[in-house]
């Protein structure tokens, strides 16, 4: 019995197993172009949940290596290396997911810092059309009124 992990391990691994499945799931929507700025953040929120959550499932993930450390201790070498195995495979997903996780995080907040500052420099040159707009429309100084033709002149 000494080789054989508590029942918790397996609830453990198997919370584990299928957290990383809905977020591997999540993370797996193809990314589309977003030219808007509320749905980016709402994304945003979306990942950084899921880090938030990835940090807390990071609690059962140290459960699992602690009590497969000490199977490897009591047990036989192949129960032991049977359970190493699984774990080495729950770790790589781990750390792919968590890297992805940033990865993904990161690239949407340089995103959103483009946008809005595309948005912002389309405001400016949507103002500054409306002004020229106007001053094209004004009328135009008579032609003996050098002092207007000059003003004007300047303002072009």
């Amino acid at each position: 019995f000494d080789s054989l992990p508590p029942a918790h391990y397996k609830e453990t691994m198997n919370t584990i197993l299928t957290w990383m499945q809905q977020s591997e799931t999540k993370l797996s929507v193809p990314q589309v172009a977003i030219a808007e700025y509320e749905i980016m953040e709402q994304r945003l929120r979306e990942f950084k949940a899921l880090q938030s959550s990835l940090q807390e499932q990071q609690k059962g993930l140290t459960y699992l290596s602690t009590t497969v450390e000490e199977l490897s201790r009591k047990g036989p070498a192949e129960v032991s290396r049977s359970y190493r195995s699984e774990l080495e495979v729950v770790l790589g997903r781990w750390k792919k997911l968590s890297a992805q996780l940033a990865e993904q995080c990161q690239k949407l907040e340089e995103r959103m810092t483009k946008l809005q500052r595309f948005q912002n420099d389309t405001r400016t040159l949507k103002k500054w059309m409306a002004e020229v707009d106007v001053f094209l429309k004004e009328e135009w100084p008579a032609l003996g009124d050098s002092e207007a033709l000059e003003k004007q002149l300047e303002q072009c």
